[in-house]
């Protein structure tokens, strides 16, 4: 499921600017040379199922983990954990966790507009 209103979508901001606010809201990160996704995770306890709230960019100008490398952002997506398989996108996700995503998204926004070139 695509988060598609959040602001961040097109934000361009210094990599080490993205990843210290990131870091600091409880996600993790993966990346290569050209993208980064950051990662939180979700136990729904009622279900014991495992989701993640992804927030993926893409790198404008240098190279990652350069701290002064800009990336801009694109739009964040949740998926459903199923072991082995991996994770899932296309489907209905409760509306808890959904909510959760939106406050969390909202928060983010808020923080990373104040650092967005």
């Amino acid at each position: 499921m695509k988060f598609e209103e959040t602001g961040l979508e097109g934000i361009i901001i210094e990599f080490q600017a993205l990843e210290e606010i990131m870091e600091a809201a409880g996600f993790d990160n993966q990346f290569d040379y050209e993208r980064i996704t950051f990662d939180y995770k979700m136990i729904d306890q009622v279900y014991d199922h495992i989701y993640y709230l992804r927030v993926p960019a893409h790198v404008e100008d240098g190279e990652l983990p350069s701290p002064y490398s800009t990336v801009k952002m694109m739009v964040p997506y949740v998926g459903k954990h199923y072991y082995p398989h991996g994770v899932e996108y296309d489907e209905e996700f409760p509306k808890h966790i959904v909510d959760k995503c939106t406050k969390r998204l909202e928060n983010l926004f808020e923080k990373v507009k104040k650092e967005a070139l």
